[in-house]
């Protein structure tokens, strides 16, 4: 069983490759969007990163999309 800091890191890094994808953006294009490198969105995508909101923000822009934070049901 994923830790709960590891398991919301991954659920947010599908919800950014998902949406980089139904946009039909490369990681390299969103990188270029972005001002970072390919391997920067890479780790966004695989958890390995531990985004703050201000780079939350930048994605959801990047990718055209709302940012919604939820907490509680």
């Amino acid at each position: 069983m994923l830790e709960p800091q590891q398991d919301i890191k991954q659920q947010v890094a599908n919800l950014i490759r998902e949406a980089r994808k139904a946009k039909g953006l490369t990681q390299e294009e969103l990188g270029e969007r972005l001002g970072v490198t390919k391997a920067a969105i890479n780790s966004y995508e695989t958890g390995k990163q531990n985004l703050t909101v201000v780079t939350l923000q930048k994605l959801s822009i990047a990718l055209g999309e709302s940012l919604q934070i939820s907490i509680g049901k």
